[in-house]
């Protein structure tokens, strides 16, 4: 199978340009293409000496200003290379991926690729990124070579963060072409691959839209509030807090009109898409308004700046806005943990729930055999590409195939083949260990993961844990090597996971050869929990709280001087208290989408579990500041004081959250099996790391110093009163407390210092005001 080393996307708009991004984030060469910018366009331009390359270099700069940002760092942009498609098709001649990106329309896609084809190399795999043509169609009239390396891949907006590539082959392409793609997306790109048959929307699109255009229509024939219906079509079917008219507002309301009319323009007749697929006026008139979502004046939601910021949200009777209103949903309240009790409810909310799931669970049993044959593809495509928590046939499962073939029924709805298949059973079970899937054929088959994934979600199907208790667990995960799992509620650091920790360093001691810090949450680890600190203080539990800052400082020590390789391997959010224990780890695997960065300050705090220590010793020891005592404390205090988070793992390698050994995972499923090799790799010979060289530092001068620093902040407005006390005890820590450049601080020393300061804001009324402002709201307290 050939390699993948160069890749070439044709077409800057914001999905080309997107895919070229994260190709270049993979570390991969790129060349962008678009059409030759007219005259006097972009900034390098002007009536004599026109740039003709505007229109990708625009898209370029356009998307290292973007936030959330394509590029994982800056740096990647840099291996992005510019052109455009008259003067520089001679750039495809060395690419091995040619993507194209372009306007969906049939002409212009082919007599594109036929000038494409007169100059890539032979065996480069050409695809495009539609979702709307049929690949049959497509390459219709071009050459049988053509064919053989041509492929769809179909990626999802924005491409850095959406893992679902849906990925499709004609009756001409060849397996080493789908083979190459699927291996470059899969490792490199971090996507996860779904094949799909060439039919209208794929899979995702094709059960998505449906979805959406469902929940829309049946809201409007309800005549329910929007509000009601996010809440609804929202958590309690798994689906994302943004429910369905937040999402339209997200994506766009202009959006949907164009891909509804691609797809009722290729699905057959007798599809039931077309019955949702009806003219909405009042939606149509607030796209014309510029009422487009987000993007535009607001959407079905929208902040009216002339009302002081007032939340608004539209009346489906009426199109008017009025105040945004709490969701009332007695169907939500009464349900439990029971959907069929939503589903069932007797009430106008009920009712509306079943038509929405009932109808979109049809559609998708309807899918089987027509856009994928397997029903774990289905899931897969709904929980990645539209962000559900549970696929369609997961949803079926809990709410009992026999009781959604009945209720259908009742309703005088169809019952699709598969549910009849799979009537008296389950669509997933685990036998002697092992997650088995329903096929077609009424059969179960094993689900295998594939070369090179680990999932600890297997692991634990078939083992019981090492060591456990209510907040976290260590398993054996195979070959000598241990893993250390997190367990409370969103990770939350908590004297349970110290003591733990504890308890498996001496585990591992005897019984293993190394230590993996890793979990299967949305999250590595938001930092400490603040409930249980907040109630310490209440009742001035001084004593309680110093001894759990003292038992996290004592187990990250003891994990960073254990006899055995530990390696970090966060994905997500790892803040606070979750980055501090992988500042102590020997090496750390991250996960690409890993955003890292000591959070304290933000309620009120500083990193009490050696996180001011180790930002401190990392920037004095890496070569990259001046010589003297204060560059690294001033690096140290510009990231902890401002509360800096990486927003990627490459990022974080370049703020030192991440070191230049540490490795990234592009694919989230790979990273459990990368973290267990890399820990097996440092086995042989491993020695257990010196101490840091105690440092010189400035003492109370660096202190006045940075402090003085901070006051400019606070009378330009930009730092609050409270953020003046914080940074001070910041500043004490990182200049040394009470030292001089004659005299040197060790690791010790600082972790008191630490310490000390904890507890001296831990009692600060200021810091108390802004915790219990973060547990009430979600949001930091500007005092």
């Amino acid at each position: 199978m050939a390699e993948i080393n160069k890749v070439a996307v044709i077409g800057a708009g914001v999905m080309g340009a997107g895919i070229a991004a994260h190709v270049a984030n993979a570390g991969i060469p790129v060349v962008l293409l678009d059409i030759v910018a007219p005259a006097g366009a972009g900034p390098q331009s002007n009536g004599s000496n026109p740039n003709r390359n505007a229109i990708a270099e625009g898209a370029v700069a356009k998307m290292l200003k973007t936030d959330p940002a394509p590029f994982m760092s800056k740096a990647a942009a840099k291996l992005v290379t510019t052109g455009n498609i008259e003067d520089n098709l001679d750039l495809l001649a060395d690419c091995d991926w040619i993507v194209e990106a372009v306007i969906e329309r049939l002409d212009i896609k082919q007599s594109l690729y036929a000038k494409v084809d007169a100059v890539r190399k032979k065996g480069s795999v050409v695809s495009s990124n539609t979702s709307t043509i049929p690949l049959a169609t497509l390459v219709e009239g071009l050459s049988d070579s053509f064919a053989e390396d041509f492929v769809i891949t179909h990626f999802f907006n924005p491409p850095r963060y959406m893992r679902l590539l849906e990925v499709v082959g004609g009756a001409k392409t060849k397996a080493e072409a789908l083979d190459a793609v699927s291996t470059f997306a899969d490792h490199k790109l971090g996507k996860s691959v779904v094949r799909c048959k060439d039919r209208p929307g794929f899979i995702a699109n094709r059960l998505g839209v449906y979805w959406l255009q469902a929940a829309v229509v049946e809201a409007f024939d309800a005549g329910l509030d929007i509000e009601d219906v996010d809440a609804i079509v929202g958590k309690p079917m798994g689906i994302p807090k943004t429910g369905v008219f937040g999402l339209l507002d997200l994506v766009g309301l202009d959006l949907m009109p164009h891909v509804n009319a691609s797809l009722a323009a290729a699905l057959p007749k007798d599809d039931p898409f077309h019955a949702m697929n009806r003219p909405l006026p009042m939606v149509e008139k607030m796209i014309a308004d510029g009422y487009t979502g987000r993007k535009g004046k607001g959407g079905f939601y929208r902040v009216n700046r002339a009302k002081n910021k007032a939340k608004e949200s539209v009346d489906l009777a009426t199109g008017e806005y009025r105040a945004t209103k709490r969701a009332n949903v007695e169907a939500v309240k009464s349900m439990g943990r029971k959907l069929t009790r939503l589903l069932d409810h007797d009430s106008e909310h009920g009712r509306y729930a079943w038509r929405v799931l009932g109808q979109t669970l049809a559609y998708a049993s309807a899918l089987v055999g027509d856009a994928a044959d397997e029903i774990e593809s289905i899931d897969e495509a709904m929980r990645l590409g539209y962000n559900w928590k549970f696929g369609p046939f997961e949803l079926i499962d809990q709410i009992g195939v026999d009781w959604l073939a009945a209720k259908l029924e009742a309703s005088g709805m169809a019952v699709p083949a598969i549910l009849k298949t799979a009537s008296g059973k389950t669509f997933y079970r685990v036998e002697n260990g092992t997650r088995q899937v329903l096929g077609m054929d009424g059969a179960y088959r094993d689900l295998v993961r594939p070369d090179g994934v680990v999932m600890l979600a297997d692991i634990k199907l078939k083992s019981q844990p090492v060591l456990k208790n209510g907040s976290a667990a260590l398993w054996d995960i195979g070959d000598g090597v241990a893993c250390f799992e997190f367990t409370s509620k969103m990770n939350a650091l908590d004297p349970d996971i110290m003591d733990l920790l504890t308890k498996s360093i001496r585990r591992v001691k005897k019984d293993f050869k190394a230590l993996v810090v890793y979990n299967e949450g949305s999250n590595f680890s938001v930092g400490a929990n603040l409930g249980l600190a907040i109630f310490a203080a209440n009742i001035a539990a001084w004593t309680e709280i110093e001894s759990l800052v003292a038992a996290g400082q004592q187990a990250y020590k003891a994990l960073k001087y254990a006899p055995f390789p530990v390696v970090g391997a966060p994905s997500g959010m790892a803040l606070g208290g979750g980055c501090e224990i992988l500042l102590h780890c020997d090496a750390v695997q991250a996960h690409a989408e890993t955003y890292m960065g000591l959070v304290e300050v933000g309620v009120g705090l500083l990193p009490g579990w050696g996180g001011c220590k180790e930002m401190l010793t990392r920037w004095a020891s890496s070569g990259k500041l001046p010589k003297g005592p204060m560059p690294a404390v001033g690096k140290a205090f510009e990231l902890i004081s401002t509360a800096t988070v990486a927003k990627s793992a490459a990022e974080a390698k370049e703020q030192l959250f991440l070191r230049p050994h540490d490795g990234i995972t592009m694919n989230r499923y790979r990273l459990l099996a990368d973290a267990k090799a890399k820990a097996l790799s440092m086995v042989d010979g491993y020695q257990i790391p010196e101490p840091p060289v105690p440092l010189a530092l400035p003492g109370p001068s660096g202190k006045v110093a940075l402090e003085m620093a901070v006051a400019g902040f606070q009378r330009l407005g930009k730092a609050t009163p409270h953020d003046g006390v914080v940074s001070g005890e910041v500043a004490n820590v990182l200049s040394g407390g009470d030292t001089d450049v004659i005299k040197t601080v060790d690791e010790d020393a600082l972790y008191d210092l630490e310490r000390e300061a904890f507890m001296r804001l831990v009692r600060h009324p200021g810091t108390l005001a802004r915790v219990e402002h973060m547990l009430l709201t979600g949001k930091p307290l500007r005092n």
